[in-house]
């Protein structure tokens, strides 16, 4: 069903680069603008950082790290700015939840309901944890007293992707602040608005000038000069595996910065015939359709017992048929639009290789509406693993249903892939469960449930999903640097 209403406007806050406390123009002037994906209409146009930029945001944060209030503050009190931090986003919940539905089309109940909680635990989380951070005695051989010291890594640059803008932020800024450690963030080109409002509470939570600076610009030009940068001696990026690989090559020709990187996924969600069956289709179906399709880890192989398979076919296109198309801003609205016109070509390209490889396209498939991106909730029965939507990464609303008989047939084909991101499974056998989590090649196994996030949770992949694990105790680990000192008694 598609739905529609004028739409709601947002606060527009600052639309400049943030360096040293500041607000400024790019050096070079140029701008670009950011549309609104659920009527193709431009909101603004926003400052475009380019390597001038960049330099400019890492000499204040080099600065920040080596001199001023930064390097003294004790961890305590880096833990009240965060805990700061998050009640003054919990305060703006609202603007900031609207500014994100806005700038990346995703209906605003979820905005509201889970993207801003998860941003403000995960800061209020890492908060708790900058006073904590602590190294250990070493007995070694002779008279020496030894032990090691946690340290930040220094100069930070974390490159953030356009589907979660904010939650994204708070999974590299929190630990990486936590720990000690100064920022150069570039937003993605399609989402920068939430981060710059973002920026201003940054300053009135009271961060010292060059902790944090906030870019907006294009990977090509702003990314890349992060990357490749002489004076970062870190760099953390969520996005595609395919800008991974150009990262990992950046870090390796420039001074051999260390990459944390969560990268893209194919992830197999398994419905056993034993599975409560109701609970398996909704949930796959959120596994599948939530954020239009736009998640890292989205349930987007669906194995289905071949005892059960019919079934489960029939209940998923009838739960697909009834999702709530249109405005993001009104409430019953369950999927808005893809966030531009170059993810929905790529999309809607992907439902025609379906069509064109022999899949059976029950529902979806077109175009909804006449202006902005939505795509119809689109489910393929009788896909084949050779299928390429049954291997490449769709980053859309098309759900790609697949037989299986045995668990070791199973197994094997769930974990063909280069991705090792998530995996779901669904079946009442308790043995079952750990049977098949412990089996697959994933970085996050979920049971009878998916999309279960916890800022104590550790998340990342395996294989080409990426390198290190954000959120937990694992990601402070990758802003930390452990020092080892030996002294004679």
């Amino acid at each position: 069903m598609v739905i529609s209403q004028p739409q709601q406007k947002a606060k527009i806050g600052p639309t400049k680069l943030l360096i040293n406390n500041e607000w400024v123009e790019s050096s070079s002037g140029k701008r670009f603008e950011t549309i609104n994906p659920a009527t193709g209409e431009v909101i603004c146009d926003v400052a475009q950082a380019d390597a001038l930029d960049v330099d400019k945001a890492v000499i204040a944060a080099r600065t920040a790290f080596t001199s001023g209030d930064w390097p003294q503050m004790s961890a305590t009190k880096r833990g009240e700015l965060l805990y700061k931090l998050a009640d003054l986003i919990e305060k703006n919940i609202e603007e900031l939840a609207r500014l994100e539905t806005l700038d990346n089309g995703k209906p605003l109940k979820d905005s509201l309901n889970a993207d801003l909680p998860l941003t403000i635990a995960c800061y209020r989380y890492y908060a708790g944890w900058a006073d904590k951070v602590q190294g250990k005695t070493i007995p070694i051989n002779g008279p020496y007293f030894c032990y090691t010291r946690h340290e930040p890594v220094g100069v930070v640059g974390q490159i953030i992707p356009w589907n979660f803008p904010l939650l994204m932020q708070a999974w590299k800024l929190a630990p990486a602040l936590a720990m000690g450690n100064t920022l150069v963030l570039k937003t993605a080109e399609q989402t920068p608005l939430s981060a710059f409002r973002l920026g201003e509470l940054v300053m009135e939570a009271g961060f010292p000038p060059g902790v944090v600076n906030i870019l907006s610009g294009y990977g090509p030009t702003a990314g890349a000069a992060i990357s490749y940068h002489n004076d970062i001696d870190k760099v953390a990026f969520t996005g595609s595996t395919e800008v991974g690989h150009l990262i990992m090559e950046a870090s390796a020709k420039s001074n051999l910065k260390r990459v944390t990187l969560e990268l893209g996924g194919k992830s197999p969600n398994i419905v056993f015939a034993d599975a409560d069956m109701d609970a398996a289709v909704e949930g796959s179906h959120f596994a599948l359709f939530f954020n239009q399709g736009q998640c890292c880890c989205a349930g987007s192989r669906l194995f289905v017992e071949e005892k059960c398979y019919d079934e489960f076919v029939a209940k998923s296109v009838e739960r697909a048929k009834r999702r709530m198309v249109g405005d993001p801003f009104i409430e019953r609205v369950e999927q808005g639009p893809q966030v531009d016109q170059e993810q929905f070509n790529k999309v809607m390209s992907y439902i025609e290789s379906g069509q064109q490889d022999g899949a059976q396209m029950l529902c979806g498939g077109s175009r909804v509406g006449d202006r902005g991106y939505f795509i119809a909730p689109t489910v393929f029965a009788d896909v084949q693993d050779h299928m390429k939507i049954a291997q490449e990464e769709i980053f859309g609303p098309v759900m790609s249903i697949i037989k299986f008989k045995d668990i070791d047939e199973l197994v094997k084909r769930a974990n063909n892939s280069i991705y090792g991101l998530a995996a779901g499974v669904w079946t009442q056998d308790v043995n079952k469960a750990h049977t098949i989590a412990h089996r697959l090649r994933a970085g996050t196994v979920w049971v009878n449930c998916y999309d279960v996030f916890d800022a104590a949770a550790p998340f990342g992949g395996f294989k080409q999903s990426g390198i290190g694990r954000e959120l937990g105790e694992y990601g402070l680990q990758q802003y930390t640097e452990i020092k080892t000192v030996t002294i004679k008694m």
